[in-house]
C-alpha cells in the first residue's frame, strides 16, 4: 500500500468515527486522528484553532447541535503530495447533509433539509492528521433558508453536483502519470492568471482561457458568485466582474497544491489581496486592501480542464470591508 492509500484509509476511519459522534463525543474522536501540535484553519467565523478541544468548541459541537441527522455525501477524494514542500495530504469535497432543525450562526432553522458545501484538506504525517483546512459555503445555507446578505449574484446558486464522469472518488491506486499531467495543466492555468494580474489586463480574450480549459467548461463558485457554465457565459459572469471589481490583485500562493488522477486540488491562507473598485459582489469601491482565502478543485479531461468547484471565504473578506453578514443576520432574524 502506498503512502497515499495509507493517508487515505486513515482519513476515512476519521469520517467514520466523526460522521458517527454527538457533539459530547466529538473531540475525542477528533483527538485521537489528530497530532498534539494540530493546526485547523477555518473559515470566518471558526478561524485557526490549535487543537481537537477547540476545533471541536470552534466548529463541531455548534453545527452538530444545531443539524441533526447529518450525512456527510463526498463527491470528490484524493491525495497526492504537495509541490511545495514536500508533505502528503488527502482532500474530501461534497456536502453535508442534515435537518436544520435549530438556528446555525444566527441562520434560522428551517426544520428542512439542508446542505452545507464543504471542501477539506489534511496534511497526515506518521499516521496523524497534523494541519487542515476547512472551508464551507455558509452564504448557500443563507440562500436555502431564504436569506440573500448581498445583492443578485452574476451567476447561478443551487445545490452543485459532482462530477460529470461520476468518477471523483478516488478509493484505488491511481497512475502517478496522470497526476503529474493534471498538475502541470492546473500550473500552466495558474500561471495565465497570475500574467493578467501582472499586467493589469482585466478584459482578457477567450482564446487566452481556451489555451487550458475545455470550451464548455463548468465553473461552480461560491454563493454570492454562483456558477456559470462555458467559457463565454464564464467571463461574462464570474471572470470580468471579478477582475474589473478588484483591484491591485496579488498573488500570495497556496499552502498546499497537490493531483491524482485526473483531479487536483488547492487552497491558500490567504490565495489573493486585493482592494475593491466597485461592482465586486454588487458593493461599491472601498480603500481597504483585504485578504482573500480560496478554495479550487479540478477535473482534468484529456489535456484540459473541464470542470472547476471554488470555494472563497466570502463572509472573511466581507468582514475586513467592515460588513458582517453573520452579525447582520442574527440580528434582523430575532425581530
Amino acid at each position: 500500500m502506498t503512502c497515499h492509500q495509507t493517508n487515505k484509509a486513515l482519513v476515512l476511519d476519521f469520517y467514520r468515527e466523526l460522521d458517527a459522534a454527538s457533539a459530547e463525543g466529538v473531540a475525542e474522536v477528533i483527538d485521537r486522528y489528530t497530532a498534539s501540535d494540530y493546526h485547523w484553519r477555518g473559515v470566518h467565523p471558526f478561524d485557526e484553532q490549535r487543537s481537537a478541544e477547540a476545533v471541536a468548541e470552534a466548529f463541531w459541537r455548534p453545527f452538530l447541535s444545531a443539524w441533526s441527522s447529518v450525512q456527510r455525501r463526498q463527491d470528490v477524494f484524493f491525495a497526492g503530495t504537495n509541490e511545495h514542500d514536500g508533505s502528503d495530504w488527502v482532500v474530501s469535497m461534497g456536502h453535508l447533509m442534515g435537518l436544520r432543525d435549530r438556528p446555525w450562526l444566527g441562520i434560522p432553522a428551517t426544520r428542512r433539509m439542508g446542505f452545507l458545501r464543504y471542501a477539506d484538506f489534511h496534511c497526515i504525517e506518521d499516521g496523524k492528521i497534523t494541519r487542515s483546512g476547512f472551508f464551507c459555503d455558509i452564504i448557500g445555507v443563507m440562500h436555502q433558508a431564504g436569506i440573500n446578505p448581498l445583492p443578485p449574484q452574476t451567476g447561478a446558486s443551487f445545490v452543485y453536483p459532482g462530477p460529470r464522469t461520476h468518477d471523483g472518488l478516488l478509493f484505488a491506486t491511481q497512475d502517478p502519470a496522470e497526476g503529474d499531467k493534471t498538475l502541470a495543466l492546473v500550473n500552466r492555468m495558474v500561471d495565465d492568471l497570475t500574467s493578467l494580474n501582472q499586467s493589469g489586463d482585466d478584459m482578457p480574450s477567450p482564446e487566452l482561457l481556451a489555451r487550458t480549459w475545455h470550451d464548455d467548461m463548468a465553473w461552480y463558485g461560491p454563493a454570492g458568485i454562483g456558477a456559470t457554465y462555458t467559457i463565454h457565459r464564464y467571463q461574462e459572469q464570474h471572470q470580468y466582474p471579478f477582475r474589473q471589481g478588484l483591484k491591485d490583485k496579488v498573488f500570495n500562493g497556496h499552502v498546499a497544491r497537490f493531483a491524482e488522477g485526473d483531479y487536483a486540488g488547492f487552497f491558500g491562507w490567504p490565495n489573493l489581496t486585493n482592494t475593491p473598485a466597485g461592482g465586486f459582489l454588487g458593493l461599491p469601491a472601498s480603500d481597504v486592501r483585504a485578504d482573500m482565502r480560496v478554495v479550487d478543485i479540478y477535473r482534468r479531461e484529456g489535456d484540459k480542464l473541464a470542470e472547476n468547484w471554488v470555494l472563497i471565504d466570502l463572509p472573511y473578506w466581507l468582514k475586513q470591508q467592515g460588513i458582517d453578514i453573520l452579525e447582520r443576520t442574527a440580528e434582523v432574524a430575532v425581530r
